[in-house]
């Protein structure tokens, strides 16, 4: 993945080329407003150590921020990803009330599960993205494997979640 910076789009300006996961690229850069991914998934983040807005970006070019849905040029970490994919859905925290185990890509959680609100994940196999609104549309919500007790712990205000899909690289 190569992130590109400065302050100009198109790929102009001074330039960061990250191999593996970084938490922390400020000393890099300050502004990221082109981003181009030569191979694998990756995961920008807003800010250090994978936090604030999470950008899913799979191999391509990425002329402005716009393009990742990005609500700003601020690029702080990012993380590289790849795997099988096995995760279970709770309806409340700490693992509790209905749940449901998911394989795949679920493009409207309400026709599926009959509820918006997930307060607890495990994801025991791949990568993921919850989205806020069905059809992979809203604020985006990376979760790698591990346990994620209540919502915030992926960082979500709200457990309303719309759809889901897992993270595979596309060709």
């Amino acid at each position: 993945c190569s992130l590109y910076s400065g302050l100009y789009k198109n790929f102009q300006g001074r330039h960061y080329e990250c191999n593996s996961d970084c938490p922390e690229m400020q000393n890099h850069f300050s502004r990221c407003n082109s981003i181009k991914v030569d191979s694998g998934c990756w995961v920008a983040y807003e800010k250090p150590n994978y936090g604030g807005y999470q950008y899913m970006l799979q191999k391509g070019e990425y002329p402005d921020y716009q393009r990742w849905a990005g609500f700003n040029d601020c690029i702080r970490s990012c993380r590289m990803y790849n795997g099988n994919y096995r995760m279970k859905i709770f309806e409340r925290s700490d693992f509790g009330g209905q749940n449901l185990e998911l394989m795949d890509d679920c493009p409207d959680l309400n026709e599926r599960f009959h509820t918006r609100d997930i307060s607890s994940v495990n994801v025991m196999e791949g990568y993921w993205i919850l989205h806020e609104h069905p059809n992979y549309r809203g604020r985006q919500f990376f979760l790698r494997p591990g346990e994620y007790r209540r919502h915030s712990e992926w960082g979500s205000n709200s457990p309303t979640i719309g759809s889901m899909r897992r993270i595979t690289e596309l060709n």
